[in-house]
């Protein structure tokens, strides 16, 4: 059985080829790079429609990797901490 996409990802403004900017290439991503894609990433979700929708289901899918909702790894850990 194929598990199918929540309906909010069809309007997120990520869909597309931007994608790639939204997770590390590999380990050897330097901080700098990290920072610069991050922050592009970031950008892309500020304008999102269902910019809540999407960081709700990585916290709730305990998400460890990726831009989710507007946040790295780092802050929704840190959200879910509080």
């Amino acid at each position: 059985m194929a598990i199918s996409p929540a309906p909010w990802t069809e309007l997120s403004a990520c869909r597309g080829s931007e994608r790639a900017l939204f997770f590390a290439p590999d380990a050897s991503e330097r901080k700098e790079q990290r920072l610069v894609r991050e922050l592009s990433a970031k950008r892309i979700c500020q304008a999102c429609a269902v910019r809540d929708e999407c960081l709700a289901s990585a916290l709730d899918q305990r998400e460890s990797h990726g831009i989710w909702g507007g946040l790295n790894e780092i802050e929704r850990r840190g959200l879910l901490r509080s």
